[in-house]
């Protein structure tokens, strides 16, 4: 089993920039790929971005050129910096990992508000 916490969320300001974490604790060998997904109210959760074992990485058209995810292996934790925030970037983001022993295993969320 794996277990994920975010942290970083808040409120900040169209335009600013906002630091998510994703801590990982338990079997963390058998993660192959860490995502970061979001839930707009009243809307899909929407995958946003991916990183794999090899550190391919991969950014839905909504935040490409903006955000930018990354990993600490020796912290176990995964990232996600995310620059000129816009109002619709306003979202619970959640980090998700997928296992090589099948499965996959879900933080919390966090929130972010983007308001002026």
């Amino acid at each position: 089993q794996v277990q994920l916490v975010e942290s970083g969320g808040g409120l900040v300001q169209p335009g600013g920039s906002l630091r998510l974490s994703c801590a990982a604790s338990g079997s963390i060998s058998s993660i192959y790929k860490m995502n970061w997904d979001r839930q707009a109210p009243g809307k899909q959760r929407e995958r946003i971005a991916t990183i794999t074992r090899a550190d391919g990485t991969y950014y839905a058209d909504s935040v490409k050129g903006r955000f930018t995810i990354s990993r600490d292996n020796a912290k176990n934790t995964m990232y996600l910096q995310m620059n000129s925030l816009k109002p619709e970037d306003t979202a619970v983001y959640y980090c998700n990992a997928l296992l090589s022993t099948s499965g996959s295993s879900w933080g919390q969320g966090t929130q972010v508000t983007v308001s002026s």
